[in-house]
């Protein structure tokens, strides 16, 4: 089974992520030389997120908290003023510029401009059946979801975002979501959770999946 958009939507990312690739590499470089000379630790954060048909993948992002941020406070949600944000993170965050390094994901094949932003096995866990047809495509660097309210709305509803996203997939959709994602990106919406952002599935039938 290919993911949505199979062929056409992959010759797509390389069409886009090579020469934007090439074209970033001296601000991709500036920007790791900051991350690790403003705190201790690496410029890169990895971790293991939930792809295509449930496989597990390394996302790399700038790093923008201290190190072992997980295990502090909020845990994996995070809110305007989090304590845990470094500096330069503060600016990352921002600009949505921490989300830069996924163009290797997106060259390697993890990932895809558009789809559904890739999540943790523990979450994924709790999707129902049809929640799980979030897993149809390949995670995007952005999504519908993300110029719909972003982080600022539940999971719940971004997730029925998605699912629309995948059922009624085209590449016109795709093009204007990389539209309408610089628009996003330039208003600063949507960065953190906010009052009705964050992670509000109850333990369901996915839960034994392991």
């Amino acid at each position: 089974m290919e993911p949505v958009g199979g062929r056409a939507k992959r010759a797509l990312d390389l069409a886009v992520a090579i020469p934007v690739t090439l074209a970033l590499s001296p601000l991709l470089a500036g920007i790791a030389l900051w991350v690790r000379r403003d705190s201790p630790g690496p410029a890169f954060f990895r971790q293991e997120r939930i792809g295509f048909a449930g496989r597990p993948f390394r996302v790399l992002k700038f790093r923008t908290m201290v190190v072992g941020a997980e295990g502090m406070g909020a845990g994996l949600a995070v809110t305007d003023g989090d304590s845990r944000i470094t500096r330069a993170g503060a600016v990352l965050r921002r600009l949505s510029l921490d989300e830069l390094p996924q163009l290797w994901n997106i060259l390697t094949g993890d990932m895809s401009l558009v789809g559904p932003r890739p999540t943790v096995a523990s979450q994924v866990e709790r999707y129902d059946d049809r929640q799980r047809r979030r897993l149809l495509a390949r995670p995007g660097l952005t999504g519908l979801a993300q110029v719909s309210g972003r982080n600022a709305i539940p999971w719940s509803q971004r997730i029925e975002i998605d699912i629309d996203y995948i059922e009624r997939w085209s590449m016109r959709r795709d093009l204007l979501v990389l539209a309408r994602t610089a628009l996003v990106v330039l208003g600063r919406e949507g960065t953190y959770k906010g009052p009705r952002g964050g992670f509000d599935l109850p333990p369901g039938p996915g839960a034994a999946d392991g």
